[in-house]
């Protein structure tokens, strides 16, 4: 009888938060501009310019992601995820060109995308006033899985159905259903084909 109790007052408390937190904040947040599909919820997040944000139906977000357009006013959006996708806590999607995150994808709590760095080439200024350190778009294909605590840096594209393994610090492009691991990441194999 208890784990029946259990499962009815988790259920019920997941209702009333859904009812009490989560609906009430996604609607503040279409207000401002940031664009969420069909039963996409929002828990607790930080955004620093909302209409940089879009994010397909059916998403599954952890509380305390940021969403981070690093600069001006611009045109939106520049941080897109997919349909069905899964966000854990503490992610940060920090932009000032394009993140760019398929359908299906799972991206682990901890995970940083960062499409841009700072220059260094002038020793007389400091370098975060140095902005020529470039910047390029962050892709991942659909039905990609990212680890817990990945960095995926600038100009880099993660194919369909890859995997990157926790840890780890992507600066290169991954092929479809390739598995990457380590700092830096490197190809440690290829995922296997059960139909085959």
């Amino acid at each position: 009888m208890g784990l029946i109790y259990d499962k009815a007052t988790f259920r019920v408390r997941a209702l009333v938060r859904e009812w009490l937190c989560d609906r009430p904040r996604t609607l503040y947040w279409r207000a401002l501009g940031l664009r969420t599909g069909p039963r996409t919820l929002l828990p607790r997040i930080r955004v620093t310019w909302p209409h940089q944000v879009s994010l397909g139906a059916r998403c599954v977000l952890e509380p305390d992601v940021f969403f981070r357009f690093n600069g001006i006013w611009a045109a939106g959006p520049a941080i897109t995820i997919g349909d069905d996708s899964f966000i854990g806590t503490g992610c940060e999607f920090n932009a000032r060109k394009k993140i760019a995150i398929g359908n299906h994808a799972l991206i682990a709590s901890g995970c940083r995308f960062i499409d841009h760095d700072h220059g260094y080439s002038s020793r007389t200024q400091p370098m975060a006033e140095q902005v020529d350190g470039g910047e390029d778009a962050i892709i991942l294909e659909d039905d990609v899985w990212i680890g817990v605590n990945a960095v995926v840096l600038k100009g880099v594209t993660i194919g369909h159905g890859a995997i990157v393994a926790a840890g780890s610090v992507v600066t290169k492009s991954i092929g479809a259903y390739e598995i990457w691991a380590g700092v830096p990441a490197r190809k440690i194999r290829v995922r296997p084909d059960a139909a085959a």
